[in-house]
């Protein structure tokens, strides 16, 4: 049983070796070369609107486009790939102003916003596959019980999220 479960093992390790060895260079968490340029930069909220996120999705999309256009400035024009940033999940706290309970700050006091950005040629193969998670403090969009704030902490997480993004991709 003992040789049997080896050469399972040995198999096994030998198929994901192999596995490996096929994933492209331009795998996950790689960073571009220095001089990179964007044709276009898109974000994509289709899996917030998969989960019927409709008209919150949307602004979403238009805060981050916003960012990312303001961030990637001087990367977009020309020939090059696309930068597409696919939003999978955003978490706004539903009470901004608890820092104090507990003894200090906590988790439930923090905005995210998850995705992945994908550097895509013309063909649309992905060339490139950075996933990110940003949190924000909940307070950052001000007093929790002015209308305008949750507009205000979405416009702030999205322009930490695009800040981070060149960082991640090595465009600094």
């Amino acid at each position: 049983m003992l040789r049997w479960c080896k050469s399972l093992i040995g198999r096994s390790l030998i198929a994901a070796s192999l596995m490996v060895a096929a994933v492209p260079v331009y795998a996950q968490d790689a960073t571009l070369p220095s001089a990179t340029r964007f044709s276009a930069i898109r974000v994509d909220v289709g899996p917030l609107l998969a989960r019927g996120l409709g008209p919150y999705a949307e602004t979403v999309r238009a805060e981050l486009q916003a960012a990312l256009a303001r961030n990637f400035a001087d990367r977009v024009g020309g020939p090059g790939p696309a930068l597409v940033v696919r939003v999978t999940g955003v978490s706004l706290n539903p009470y901004a102003g608890s820092e104090t309970r507990f003894g200090g700050g906590n988790a439930t006091n923090s905005d995210y916003l998850e995705g992945e950005a994908l550097v895509v040629d013309r063909a649309g193969t992905v060339l490139l596959r950075h996933p990110q998670l940003s949190a924000t403090n909940a307070s950052a969009g001000g007093a929790w019980y002015d209308p305008a704030s949750e507009r205000r902490r979405v416009t702030y997480i999205a322009g930490h999220y695009a800040a981070w993004l060149r960082r991640g991709l090595g465009l600094d």
